[in-house]
């Protein structure tokens, strides 16, 4: 079996897979038919800015896993020279939800991973990204998270731009 619609796996026009099932506010898939959160289409596209802005509103309401869908949203159409900004960012967000979620090591690894590659960009970053604080962040939160303390990460404690660019 291929997979098609005997199987009632969500197909896009062209045939690949997508998941079009609901999402709870962590972005664990929910039944189909049941109640779920917006979700960010997969089909999205953002420039920076607009990300910026969404994902910002997203981390602020709570909402880390959808704010790395908006983040890898605009990491797949940047330029080569900023995607690896924007890939960090969406893996510090992708962190915060494994956070959300109890899985303190892989969050932990994710907001490391995602921080050093922000810090990179360094206090200039493009767009307004303030890369240096979104990496303070990330760090802060995997010591707390590998120290074992009990505080979760708040997602919007997470600053997406400068203070110079709001």
């Amino acid at each position: 079996m291929n997979g098609g619609p005997a199987t009632g796996r969500d197909r896009d026009p062209s045939g690949r897979a997508q998941n079009q099932r609901p999402r709870d506010r962590f972005g664990r898939p929910l039944p189909h038919g049941a109640p779920g959160v917006p979700r960010v289409p997969d089909d999205a596209v953002f420039t920076a800015q607009e990300g910026l802005t969404e994902a910002q509103r997203l981390l602020d309401g709570g909402y880390a896993f959808h704010a790395h869908e908006v983040l890898e949203a605009v990491w797949k159409s940047s330029p080569e020279d900023t995607r690896e900004l924007w890939r960090g960012l969406a893996q510090i967000a992708v962190g915060v939800t494994h956070a959300q979620r109890g899985n303190r090591v892989g969050a932990a690894r994710l907001l490391r991973r995602g921080a050093d590659r922000v810090a990179d960009f360094g206090p200039e970053a493009p767009e307004g990204v303030d890369a240096l604080g979104a990496a303070a962040f990330g760090h802060a939160a995997a010591d707390r998270l590998d120290s074992g303390d009990a505080e979760p990460v708040d997602p919007s404690a997470l600053r997406l731009r400068r203070d110079d660019v709001r």
